[in-house]
């Protein structure tokens, strides 16, 4: 069985010094959680999707915000401690985080329950440095924000 693989954005601007935008995951399992715990915006590639696409697709079901064409820079892609894989691109643009719309995601909560609960895909997105981005994420992806910083470091 093929390891399940997620496609994400890692939006990023310039308008000061570099800022990345990550999400924190709604729910339960989450509420509490912090460090470690914040994300590139990230979602499940579909079977025979394009990977990109599906970068794209998440981002817009998770913040409520299309990106349209624009220039994907490829960060390649990292396997997480749980076994999934992630390929992730970077993407020059901005966001309102206040205008953070996500799709909703049913659970039953707590587990082995009859509970079912709705709630944010993501609960807030927050703009950080990547200093503080690389203490906030899942530490396997990490590695975006090295590739990211690498690449802005030859093009600029």
């Amino acid at each position: 069985m093929r390891p399940l693989r997620s496609a994400g954005i890692l939006l990023y601007r310039l308008e000061g010094p570099l800022e990345v935008l990550i999400g924190h995951p709604g729910g339960p399992f989450w509420q509490n959680k912090h460090e470690g715990a914040w994300s590139i915006i990230k979602g499940l590639v579909e079977p025979g999707e394009d990977e990109n696409v599906a970068a794209l697709r998440e981002f817009e079901e998770e913040t409520g915000h299309a990106l349209g064409a624009v220039h994907m820079v490829d960060l390649g892609e990292v396997r997480l401690r749980s076994g999934k894989h992630v390929v992730a691109w970077g993407v020059e643009g901005n966001f309102d985080v206040s205008l953070l719309r996500s799709n909703t995601v049913r659970m039953t909560w707590p587990h082995h329950s009859e509970r079912v609960i709705e709630f944010p895909e993501i609960d807030v997105v927050r703009w950080c440095s990547v200093e503080e981005a690389s203490s906030l994420l899942n530490q396997g992806q990490i590695p975006f924000l090295e590739r990211l910083k690498e690449y802005l470091d030859h093009t600029m």
